[in-house]
């Protein structure tokens, strides 16, 4: 049984979410026949780079694209032919994913140069596709670099990295550069959504938008996180009241170990309120459920950040619409007219500096606990 994130992975560039520009940009040049010989595509992980290179191989080796002049205009592969079939399934001969995290060495690519000269055994093209490429030593760079600045007329190279910095100038100057962002929560639901339909999974919004919002605008976390959660509909996991009700929000914040957004605002309206025994309260219940408490810290501060850049520039919910719910956006609202400006400023940066504290203290709960009580008290 396949994977919902292989499942579900887009097969043409139209359905890319979240990436229209750079979607229509490879598809004129798939309809002009002006697919380059290098690119660099850089964004976080499970952003749609890889399978955008998988793509733009189907695509130059498309066979309907090739004999059917009227679907080439398309700027599309047909998913139908042997070369797109076997590229889908991970058995095409002509392409060739290198792993750059393990395959990092200059022999790796001088192997890699060799194999370039020879023409292709199938295709029209061969496509060699470098993930993680800021990984490559800086010999293996030099040596890739002389291939990408005189590639054989039948060699593709597409480039992904999370760290386009590392890249050296030398070898990002010589491709076509995609910049792949992270993708808004609310693009991430409305796909998760899809899928539980599709799969006939029974789940909250509420559950779906914590899916998405611990994904951190990955589609490939969020759907592997969906497809771990589904067998709660086929097996009562002890602990977790799984049953004909489908999965809620509670099963996902056990599940990944993170409060949801509702709880992370019921403890700020405690903050705001300076209502510190609720407050401390609260916090005690979230430690005893087991909750990752420097994940729930660190979703603290960016709430509070949040209201506190509302509070000072309105135009800002524009922005946090792409980001959070039509109902987590009026909290944050609410909450930005009920803050003390000055008082905000002081919380956020105790928090901060409890969070940093947190990370390496056998007792994640007490430089949390110092934060809100120094600021409460007053």
């Amino acid at each position: 049984m396949l994977a919902i994130y292989r499942k579900y992975r887009p097969k043409k560039l139209a359905e890319l979410l979240g990436l229209e520009s750079v979607a229509e940009i490879l598809k004129n040049a798939a309809r002009l026949d002006k697919i380059a010989h290098a690119y660099l595509f850089y964004g976080p992980r499970g952003s749609g780079k890889t399978t955008t290179a998988r793509i733009i191989a189907k695509i130059a080796n498309c066979e309907k694209r090739r004999n059917d002049a009227g679907f080439k205009k398309e700027g599309e592969p047909c998913n139908e032919c042997s070369a797109c079939l076997e590229i889908d399934s991970g058995r095409a001969l002509d392409v060739v994913e290198i792993d750059a995290a393990s395959n990092r060495g200059i022999d790796e690519i001088r192997d890699l140069k060799e194999s370039v000269r020879v023409s292709p055994t199938a295709y029209s093209y061969k496509v060699y596709i470098i993930d993680e490429a800021h990984q490559l030593t800086k010999d293996a760079f030099n040596a890739l670099l002389k291939t990408l600045e005189e590639p054989p007329a039948h060699a593709i190279f597409i480039l992904a990295t999370t760290e386009y910095e590392k890249v050296p100038a030398t070898i990002s100057s010589r491709t076509q550069r995609f910049q792949f962002k992270r993708l808004p929560l609310l693009t991430i639901v409305e796909k998760l959504k899809n899928i539980a339909k599709a799969e006939k999974i029974k789940i909250s919004d509420e559950a779906v938008e914590l899916i998405a919002a611990a994904a951190e605008g990955s589609f490939r976390d969020a759907e592997s996180l969906l497809d771990q959660l589904a067998s709660l509909q086929s097996a009562d996991l002890r602990g977790l009241n799984a049953d004909s009700r489908g999965i809620k929000l509670e099963d996902v914040e056990k599940i990944i170990g993170r409060v949801g957004f509702l709880r992370t605002a019921e403890l700020a309206e405690f903050l705001i309120k300076n209502d510190l025994v609720a407050a401390l309260d609260y916090l005690s219940k979230i430690n005893e459920d087991g909750y990752n408490l420097v994940q729930f810290t660190k979703d603290l501060i960016h709430y509070f950040r949040r209201v506190l850049a509302l509070k000072f520039s309105p135009a800002l919910e524009n922005n946090f619409s792409r980001e959070l719910t039509d109902q987590d956006l009026k909290r944050i609202k609410k909450h930005s007219q009920m803050i003390d400006e000055n008082k905000t400023v002081e919380l956020l940066k105790s928090l901060i500096r409890a969070y940093g504290e947190m990370r390496y203290s056998p007792f994640a709960i007490v430089p949390l606990e110092v934060a809100i009580i120094e600021n409460l008290k007053k």
